[in-house]
């Protein structure tokens, strides 16, 4: 142990593509960013101002978009430092912050995902029951579950990795993440693989749930027209954001403890960079233009910023 050091400066993946394009993928991801912060931004406004919106499903829609917000901003800003500084390093700190603001948002779109599942079950399946049952005081208490639990999974997380002693400083992504910070470590990292795949079943307990509750919405839309619409109108987006997360998040963890020597360095930065871009412009595009009541109010307000 007398080599142990703990170093304050790690340094990042450098991308081998940037080397020759670097303007140019610092304008595409600028762009990108741009183009997550408006359209989030536009939804929740959207929705804030419209009081026909002040309905449970569009309040988590809004919970959803400011998180979005807040996990894309734990990676674009420092990856666009990055390429135009041509300096992939961070300091210990930060990294660790990093990965902590990037996986709480994931694991809070999870338990936001099956809020919504709640929501959806309800008024399909006992819709005299949905405005007694989702109160504007239910909401908030969901919301706020939503983010505690899941803020306490994360800062447990990050304790048990942040405590231990470093002898590495390179990390093998584009980002930090927790298990990247854990590999640094020289010592045993059983407790926080045990830590980790508690996260695991516990969160994939919640995805379960949601295929559960669709299930019996299924079951229950087949008797009514009207249910059969009304389940393709709100629950198809939410079904797709499902699906787009779960394969992404379960790739990028099973690469990270598993696969990383096994795929090529392309494919794992796209792979990687999938969490990142995809959730944050695919949810509030989908259920925007899907669900009509937000589509009509925000063609609205478009025509009359317009004049």
């Amino acid at each position: 142990m007398d080599n142990v050091s703990y170093p304050m400066i790690l340094t990042l993946m450098v991308p081998k593509e940037t080397k020759s394009y670097k303007n140019v993928y610092f304008i595409c991801f600028f762009a990108l960013y741009l183009l997550i912060l408006s359209i989030n931004i536009s939804l929740v406004m959207v929705i804030i101002m419209e009081k026909a919106l002040h309905e449970p499903m569009y309040i988590f829609l809004c919970y959803v978009c400011i998180n979005g917000i807040y996990g894309a901003s734990g990676f674009y800003p420092k990856f666009l430092s990055d390429l135009i500084s041509d300096s992939y390093v961070t300091s210990f700190q930060m990294c660790a912050l990093q990965a902590y603001v990037i996986y709480s948002s994931l694991l809070s779109e999870i338990t936001i995902l099956t809020v919504m599942a709640y929501d959806r079950y309800v008024a399909i399946c006992k819709p005299l029951e949905y405005h007694s049952k989702l109160t504007e005081n239910t909401c908030v208490k969901l919301i706020l579950f939503s983010w505690i639990f899941t803020n306490g999974f994360c800062l447990t997380a990050a304790l048990l990795t942040n405590l231990r002693p470093i002898c590495k400083y390179h990390i093998d992504k584009l980002y930090c993440d927790n298990w990247s910070i854990v590999k640094l470590s020289c010592v045993s990292s059983f407790v926080n693989s045990v830590f980790g795949y508690a996260i695991t079943v516990t969160f994939f307990s919640f995805i379960v749930l949601i295929i559960i509750s669709y299930f019996k919405l299924i079951s229950a839309c087949k008797a009514s027209l009207e249910s059969r619409r009304k389940f393709w109108q709100t629950c198809l987006p939410h079904i797709l954001s499902l699906l787009n997360f779960t394969f992404a998040i379960l790739f990028d963890n099973m690469y990270s403890r598993y696969g990383e020597n096994d795929i090529s360095e392309s494919l794992r930065n796209f792979l990687a960079l999938e969490l990142v871009i995809v959730p944050p412009v695919f949810n509030p595009l989908i259920y925007g233009l899907n669900i009509r009541a937000v589509r009509k109010r925000a063609f609205t307000l478009c025509c009359i910023k317009s004049k």
